[in-house]
């Protein structure tokens, strides 16, 4: 009997078993993950109403602020360390005398239409903020006045100083206007632009609706800018929908109107912690509350001069249990007059731990005895009292009621009194004041000059009457320095001095909440310089997703 071999059906058998190998091989090797996709729109719920999306004018409005950060964009941004880092300029010089800045633009920049973005964008901008008529920030206008522009080429952009000021690169991160657009305007009319409601930016979003009620702006409508020279980001669309206060947007949270709330405040945050469908990012916001004492009232505030009195004050108060028992845990303990976690903070800072047993030696030490069966303290014929001053928001008056409370036990009498904020902002810039607990905003660089120097104690903002010469001496020199490694060494030496001293009673930083929906993914706050920081990372946040085969090798690096 012959044999016939059936080739056909050897091969379709080895076929067969190649494909199920190269299965199993797919299956091993090969796997697939969810991954970002474009699409969507993230609705975000915020407290007050936009009146200038314009970078020259949002400063004293956070709404302003928020949409600014989305749709403009500077030369240099800042980071959460408080660094300038490039933005539009790709680089920058600076000369040994701290003189003279060059900054190099980045190649194919262009407006949303199309428009080359240049120097000639950058001068525009700047020339209105020189303008004697400039309606933003006075302090703004006064320090570009003082600064020269030139434009070195189409790219490149060189400022001259009038004499060295280490904080001049905070000043490059306002938002650039466009000057084929605005050419022409005088700075007395930027008030007035309908540009302000529909504005042209450079950064990765730009306007595309904005709806008024009543005269109001209740929404506006983001889509990303298709010249933004980063990465174009996942969402579709950003939807800010304005309310009348953080406890009104909250609520529109829960009635499902939007996806975020700009920021949970203390009143509503364990109804945040509630919500299932709400996840909540805190991280330290670069203010400041402390207390201010005035040094200035010597016949007065005798015992505000004695530097064992002060740190008496410190070491008496339980802040670590003011932040939780009146804070809800929402605040750090602050140990030095420059915010931790930024690049010029010591680390080794002295710090003052609740200690009563210390601060009653320090009184004693230094003469202020509490007699037998007396409830304050006293020297001679003078007693330790004074009024500590907050304004009424709930959560001021109640730290300084708190703040009373502890002194009030190691014998100091304190009254604490809640007025109007621009009552307290009034008294403060009049001296008109024994004790006073603010809150400080300090983003960017930490230049304590303005705060701390002999020279603004009385027309300028030294409220304490802090009258310290080698601390003038080093916050100055500072100031001239552009070496950050020396810069940062005399930074080293001014919380040293302060905290030895101890010429304001530091408190805490505040930490911020922010409330996204959980359909949002992506979403990673740091550090924030000022409440808009929350959406620095934005580009990165997507709601729409799509499976992508990867091998496991990839997966690995993930």
């Amino acid at each position: 009997m012959t044999r016939t071999v059936r080739w056909p059906a050897l091969l379709i058998g080895a076929g067969a078993t190649l494909l199920i190998i190269a299965l199993v091989y797919l299956a091993f090797t090969l796997t697939t993950v969810v991954v970002p996709a474009p699409g969507g729109t993230y609705v975000e719920g915020v407290a007050g109403f936009p009146h200038s999306i314009n970078p020259l004018l949002a400063a004293y409005n956070d709404v302003d602020r928020d949409l600014c950060a989305l749709v403009f964009s500077g030369l240099t941004r800042m980071n959460a360390r408080g660094e300038v880092e490039p933005d539009l300029a790709l680089k920058w010089e600076t000369s040994l005398d701290g003189l003279t800045y060059v900054f190099h633009m980045r190649n194919g920049l262009r407006w949303p239409d199309g428009t080359p973005l240049t120097a000639d964008d950058v001068l525009f901008t700047i020339g209105l903020m020189q303008d004697p008529d400039f309606p933003g920030p006075p302090d703004l206008g006064a320090l570009w006045r003082t600064v020269q522009v030139f434009k070195d080429d189409e790219r490149t952009v060189r400022f001259v100083l009038s004499e060295p000021f280490a904080p001049f690169l905070d000043y490059t991160t306002i938002g650039l206007l466009p000057a084929h657009l605005l050419g022409g305007l005088r700075a007395a009319d930027l008030s007035y632009l309908d540009f302000n409601l529909q504005p042209v930016g450079s950064g990765p979003f730009q306007v595309a609706k904005v709806e008024t009620q009543g005269g109001d702006v209740v929404s506006v409508l983001l889509k990303p800018n298709p010249a933004y020279y980063g990465s174009r980001p996942y969402l579709e669309g950003v939807r800010f929908r304005f309310y009348p206060s953080y406890a009104a947007a909250f609520r529109a949270f829960q009635a499902g109107e939007v996806e975020g709330v700009s920021r949970i405040t203390l009143a509503e945050l364990s109804q945040a912690r509630q919500e299932a469908d709400l996840n909540l990012y805190s991280a330290p916001l670069a203010n400041q509350s402390l207390i201010f004492l005035n040094l200035a009232r010597k016949d007065e505030l005798p015992f505000f001069q004695e530097k064992e009195v002060r740190q008496a004050l410190l070491y008496s108060l339980d802040r670590e249990g003011l932040v939780e028992r009146v804070l809800e845990g929402q605040a750090i303990v602050a140990h030095s007059p420059i915010l931790a976690g930024t690049w010029a903070y010591d680390e080794d800072i002295p710090r003052y731990a609740y200690d009563p047993p210390k601060a009653r030696a320090l009184l004693e030490g230094a003469g202020w005895t509490l007699p037998p069966g007396a409830r304050v303290r006293t020297k001679g014929d003078r007693e330790v009292s004074f009024t500590l001053l907050s304004s009424t928001d709930p959560i001021h008056a109640a730290v300084a009621q708190e703040v009373a409370r502890q002194w009030g036990a190691m014998g100091i009498d304190v009254q604490a009194v809640a007025i109007p904020p621009l009552e307290l902002r009034d008294r403060l810039e009049r001296r008109d004041y024994q004790a006073a607990l603010v809150e400080l905003a300090l983003p960017g660089n930490p230049d304590p000059y303005p705060l701390w120097h002999q020279t603004q104690i009385t027309v300028g903002q030294n409220y304490a009457g802090l009258d310290h010469r080698r601390i003038s001496e080093v916050i100055e020199t500072a100031r001239i320095t552009v070496d950050p490694t020396r810069q940062a060494a005399l930074y080293q030496e001014f919380q040293e001095l302060f905290a030895d001293e101890v010429p304001a009673i530091l408190l805490y930083q505040p930490v911020y909440t922010y409330g996204v929906g959980r359909k949002v993914q992506g979403v990673q706050i740091g550090p924030l310089m000022t409440p808009s920081d929350r959406l620095a990372t934005i580009s990165s946040w997507y709601i729409a997703t799509q499976r992508r085969i990867v091998s496991q090798a990839e997966l690995r690096q993930r």
